[in-house]
Protein backbone atom coordinates (compact mmCIF):
# COMPACT_ATOMS: atom_id res chain seq x y z
CA UNK A 1 0.00 0.00 0.00
CA UNK A 2 1.70 3.55 -0.88
CA UNK A 3 -1.50 5.75 1.14
CA UNK A 4 -2.73 4.89 4.64
CA UNK A 5 -3.76 6.12 7.17
CA UNK A 6 -4.24 5.36 11.23
CA UNK A 7 -4.78 7.08 14.16
CA UNK A 8 -4.89 6.20 17.80
CA UNK A 9 -6.83 8.39 20.95
CA UNK A 10 -3.71 10.92 20.66
CA UNK A 11 -2.14 10.85 17.63
CA UNK A 12 -2.24 9.98 13.99
CA UNK A 13 -0.24 9.02 10.71
CA UNK A 14 -0.36 9.61 7.26
CA UNK A 15 1.69 8.01 4.73
CA UNK A 16 2.61 9.40 1.52
CA UNK A 17 4.45 6.58 -0.85
CA UNK A 18 3.08 7.75 -3.86
CA UNK A 19 3.36 10.06 -6.54
CA UNK A 20 1.15 13.35 -5.66
CA UNK A 21 -2.04 13.41 -8.19
CA UNK A 22 -4.35 10.28 -9.64
CA UNK A 23 -2.32 8.88 -12.89
CA UNK A 24 -4.31 7.89 -15.92
CA UNK A 25 -4.70 4.33 -14.08
CA UNK A 26 -6.48 6.26 -10.77
CA UNK A 27 -2.95 5.64 -8.81
CA UNK A 28 -1.57 8.32 -6.89
CA UNK A 29 -2.35 10.62 -3.71
CA UNK A 30 -4.79 13.31 -4.60
CA UNK A 31 -5.96 16.47 -2.07
CA UNK A 32 -8.91 14.55 -1.26
CA UNK A 33 -7.65 11.25 -0.49
CA UNK A 34 -5.85 13.02 2.00
CA UNK A 35 -8.73 15.49 3.74
CA UNK A 36 -10.66 12.15 3.91
CA UNK A 37 -7.97 10.40 5.68
CA UNK A 38 -7.56 13.44 7.80
CA UNK A 39 -11.80 13.31 8.48
CA UNK A 40 -11.32 10.17 10.53
CA UNK A 41 -8.67 11.47 12.54
CA UNK A 42 -9.45 12.97 16.00
CA UNK A 43 -9.39 17.30 15.74
CA UNK A 44 -6.22 18.43 16.93
CA UNK A 45 -4.45 15.33 17.37
CA UNK A 46 -0.52 15.57 17.36
CA UNK A 47 -0.13 13.90 13.28
CA UNK A 48 2.95 12.15 11.89
CA UNK A 49 2.73 12.31 8.32
CA UNK A 50 5.68 10.25 6.85
CA UNK A 51 6.77 10.83 3.01
CA UNK A 52 8.53 8.96 0.49
CA UNK A 53 7.15 10.87 -3.23
CA UNK A 54 8.94 11.82 -6.33
CA UNK A 55 6.18 14.57 -6.44
CA UNK A 56 3.33 15.22 -9.38
CA UNK A 57 0.40 17.26 -9.44
CA UNK A 58 1.38 21.44 -8.04
CA UNK A 59 -2.17 21.82 -7.96
CA UNK A 60 -3.13 18.87 -5.63
CA UNK A 61 0.02 19.02 -4.08
CA UNK A 62 -0.64 22.77 -2.70
CA UNK A 63 -4.04 21.67 -1.79
CA UNK A 64 -2.53 18.70 0.46
CA UNK A 65 0.07 21.27 1.32
CA UNK A 66 -2.64 23.55 2.98
CA UNK A 67 -5.08 20.60 4.23
CA UNK A 68 -1.65 20.28 6.90
CA UNK A 69 -1.26 23.15 7.60
CA UNK A 70 -4.44 23.96 9.01
CA UNK A 71 -4.42 20.91 11.01
CA UNK A 72 -4.94 22.23 14.51
CA UNK A 73 -1.78 19.22 16.33
CA UNK A 74 1.30 19.83 16.21
CA UNK A 75 2.67 17.91 12.18
CA UNK A 76 6.00 16.48 12.21
CA UNK A 77 7.18 15.58 8.98
CA UNK A 78 9.65 12.65 8.30
CA UNK A 79 11.12 12.18 5.14
CA UNK A 80 11.50 8.64 5.28
CA UNK A 81 12.96 8.22 1.27
CA UNK A 82 12.51 11.13 -0.64
CA UNK A 83 10.87 14.92 -0.79
CA UNK A 84 11.26 15.76 -4.64
CA UNK A 85 9.12 18.70 -6.59
CA UNK A 86 5.77 19.24 -4.87
CA UNK A 87 6.46 16.29 -2.09
CA UNK A 88 9.33 18.79 -1.10
CA UNK A 89 6.41 21.76 -0.78
CA UNK A 90 3.96 19.15 0.74
CA UNK A 91 6.61 18.81 3.89
CA UNK A 92 7.64 22.01 4.07
CA UNK A 93 3.84 22.17 6.32
CA UNK A 94 5.11 20.40 9.48
CA UNK A 95 5.85 22.09 12.13
CA UNK A 96 9.44 20.21 12.88
CA UNK A 97 10.69 18.14 9.28
CA UNK A 98 13.01 15.13 10.16
CA UNK A 99 14.89 13.45 7.33
CA UNK A 100 16.62 10.06 7.15
CA UNK A 101 20.13 9.75 7.02
CA UNK A 102 20.08 9.19 3.65
CA UNK A 103 17.47 10.88 2.45
CA UNK A 104 17.01 13.46 -0.53
CA UNK A 105 15.17 16.47 -0.57
CA UNK A 106 14.80 18.30 -4.16
CA UNK A 107 13.23 21.32 -5.62
CA UNK A 108 12.88 22.88 -8.74
CA UNK A 109 10.93 25.58 -10.84
CA UNK A 110 7.64 24.12 -12.33
CA UNK A 111 6.74 22.81 -15.86
CA UNK A 112 4.64 21.39 -17.90
CA UNK A 113 3.03 20.94 -21.43
CA UNK A 114 0.60 23.07 -23.46
CA UNK A 115 -1.13 23.58 -26.76
CA UNK A 116 -1.79 26.48 -28.79
CA UNK A 117 -0.35 29.62 -30.37
CA UNK A 118 1.95 32.11 -29.12
CA UNK A 119 -0.55 34.09 -26.95
CA UNK A 120 -1.60 30.71 -25.37
CA UNK A 121 2.00 29.83 -24.41
CA UNK A 122 2.70 33.17 -23.50
CA UNK A 123 -0.35 32.57 -21.07
CA UNK A 124 1.26 29.83 -19.98
CA UNK A 125 4.89 30.54 -18.77
CA UNK A 126 2.77 33.35 -16.69
CA UNK A 127 0.93 30.49 -15.53
CA UNK A 128 4.14 28.78 -14.48
CA UNK A 129 5.62 31.80 -13.29
CA UNK A 130 2.65 32.52 -10.87
CA UNK A 131 3.42 28.98 -9.66
CA UNK A 132 6.67 29.58 -9.07
CA UNK A 133 6.19 32.81 -6.70
CA UNK A 134 3.38 30.81 -4.61
CA UNK A 135 6.38 27.86 -4.49
CA UNK A 136 9.30 29.98 -4.21
CA UNK A 137 7.34 31.83 -0.80
CA UNK A 138 6.67 28.66 0.78
CA UNK A 139 9.78 27.74 1.02
CA UNK A 140 11.06 31.26 2.09
CA UNK A 141 8.85 31.00 5.17
CA UNK A 142 9.86 27.75 6.05
CA UNK A 143 13.73 28.16 5.71
CA UNK A 144 14.27 32.10 6.46
CA UNK A 145 16.16 31.76 3.83
CA UNK A 146 17.20 34.18 0.80
CA UNK A 147 14.51 34.23 -1.91
CA UNK A 148 17.07 35.04 -4.53
CA UNK A 149 19.35 32.20 -3.51
CA UNK A 150 16.10 29.91 -3.27
CA UNK A 151 15.10 31.38 -6.51
CA UNK A 152 18.39 30.27 -8.28
CA UNK A 153 18.71 26.50 -6.52
CA UNK A 154 14.37 25.76 -8.00
CA UNK A 155 16.16 26.89 -11.17
CA UNK A 156 18.73 24.48 -10.87
CA UNK A 157 16.99 21.83 -9.99
CA UNK A 158 19.03 21.15 -6.76
CA UNK A 159 19.28 17.65 -5.02
CA UNK A 160 19.73 18.32 -1.71
CA UNK A 161 21.06 15.15 0.61
CA UNK A 162 20.05 15.02 4.63
CA UNK A 163 22.64 17.19 5.97
CA UNK A 164 22.24 19.59 3.03
CA UNK A 165 18.81 20.08 3.80
CA UNK A 166 19.07 20.57 7.31
CA UNK A 167 21.82 23.68 7.22
CA UNK A 168 19.31 25.12 4.72
CA UNK A 169 16.56 24.74 6.62
CA UNK A 170 14.41 22.72 4.89
CA UNK A 171 14.71 20.20 7.33
CA UNK A 172 14.31 20.62 10.96
CA UNK A 173 17.01 17.59 11.73
CA UNK A 174 18.19 13.98 10.87
CA UNK A 175 15.89 10.87 12.06
CA UNK A 176 19.66 9.28 12.44
CA UNK A 177 17.58 6.03 10.64
CA UNK A 178 18.86 4.46 6.63
CA UNK A 179 16.38 5.88 3.90
CA UNK A 180 13.74 3.37 2.35
CA UNK A 181 14.18 2.95 -1.44
CA UNK A 182 12.48 5.30 -3.90
CA UNK A 183 11.75 3.37 -7.08
CA UNK A 184 9.79 5.88 -8.83
CA UNK A 185 9.35 6.04 -12.06
CA UNK A 186 9.31 9.65 -12.91
CA UNK A 187 12.50 9.93 -11.01
CA UNK A 188 14.02 9.19 -14.45
CA UNK A 189 12.90 12.03 -16.17
CA UNK A 190 14.25 14.90 -14.36
CA UNK A 191 17.37 16.38 -14.94
CA UNK A 192 20.12 16.09 -12.54
CA UNK A 193 18.58 13.03 -10.39
CA UNK A 194 21.29 11.31 -8.47
CA UNK A 195 22.35 8.33 -10.23
CA UNK A 196 21.05 5.95 -7.33
CA UNK A 197 17.92 6.66 -7.63
CA UNK A 198 18.11 7.40 -11.51
CA UNK A 199 19.29 3.47 -11.87
CA UNK A 200 16.18 2.53 -9.47
CA UNK A 201 13.95 4.19 -12.35
CA UNK A 202 15.73 3.75 -15.84
CA UNK A 203 14.11 0.82 -16.86
CA UNK A 204 11.84 0.40 -19.97
CA UNK A 205 9.38 -0.36 -18.29
CA UNK A 206 9.64 2.39 -15.64
CA UNK A 207 9.93 5.14 -18.65
CA UNK A 208 6.67 4.23 -20.10
CA UNK A 209 4.86 4.32 -16.95
CA UNK A 210 6.15 8.08 -16.50
CA UNK A 211 4.57 8.60 -20.29
CA UNK A 212 1.65 7.26 -19.02
CA UNK A 213 1.29 9.55 -16.16
CA UNK A 214 1.59 12.70 -17.59
CA UNK A 215 0.62 12.58 -21.93
CA UNK A 216 -3.28 12.08 -20.51
CA UNK A 217 -6.58 13.67 -21.67
CA UNK A 218 -6.51 15.30 -18.42
CA UNK A 219 -2.58 16.93 -18.11
CA UNK A 220 -1.84 17.82 -21.72
CA UNK A 221 -2.42 21.60 -22.45
CA UNK A 222 -3.72 22.20 -18.89
CA UNK A 223 -1.95 22.39 -15.22
CA UNK A 224 1.89 23.25 -14.56
CA UNK A 225 3.44 20.37 -13.11
CA UNK A 226 6.40 20.71 -10.28
CA UNK A 227 7.43 16.69 -11.40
Amino acid sequence: MKFWAKATSQKAELYIYDAIGADFFGDGITAKSVSDALAEFKPNADLDVYMNSPGGSVFEGIAIYNQLLRWGGKKTVHIDGIAASIASVISMAGDEVKIADSGVFMIHSAWGMTVGNAADMRKYADSLELVDGVILDTYVKRTKGSKDQIKGWMAAETWMNADEAVARGFASSKTGEKAIKAEFPMLAKFNNTPERLRQQSSSLDARFASMSMYLTKKNLGASPKTA
